[in-house]
């Protein structure tokens, strides 16, 4: 990997961070606080845990693993919490992982995005660690917004005003 690739490998994961995370805030937007931690039965999640469980993952990943720093995470805490953060509190707290996260994104070298290292049992390179917290995010954006849709029976409007029907050009 050169340079220049690996500048555009940042470019992109944190241009696809910043897409989930106007997603998200969007779908907040959009719900009341007691919808937050609404679940539709016992082995789904709420909206808030899974806030709960992107800062988390983001932290272990690329925050702990990527940034070289201890992981303290308790993955079980972010399923088991019902309630004490609210709408606010949680894009707050949503948005100052992402900052943390891509600050380590980009200032990463090439030496570390190539190292391999351990994460919950697997190993990865530092590529592959903004990979996983790239589809991750992602992932659990879009069962977000798929709980919104179901709560409030609309279109969240991700791409108002964009033409998503122009084809590809060489």
């Amino acid at each position: 990997m050169n340079i220049e690739v690996l500048e555009e490998l940042k470019n992109q994961i944190i241009y696809r961070l910043d897409e989930s995370t106007r997603m998200n805030t969007k779908s907040l937007s959009l719900i009341s606080e007691d919808d937050v931690w609404k679940r539709i039965n016992n082995s789904s999640n709420s909206i808030g845990n899974l806030i709960l469980h992107l800062c988390g993952n983001i932290t272990q990943y690329a925050i702990s693993s990527l940034g070289n720093t201890d992981d303290l995470r308790n993955r079980e805490l972010e399923f088991s919490i019902d309630k004490g953060y609210s709408k606010s509190e949680l894009l707050e707290k949503l948005n100052t992982t992402l900052e943390e996260a891509k600050e380590i994104i980009n200032n990463t070298t090439l030496e570390e995005y190539l190292r391999k290292r351990e994460v919950q049992g697997f190993t990865f390179s530092g590529v592959g660690i903004v990979i996983h917290v790239t589809e991750h995010y992602s992932y659990h954006t879009g069962q977000i917004a798929f709980w919104v849709k179901q709560l409030k029976n609309k279109d969240l409007g991700f791409y108002d005003g964009v033409d998503l029907t122009i084809k590809n050009k060489d």
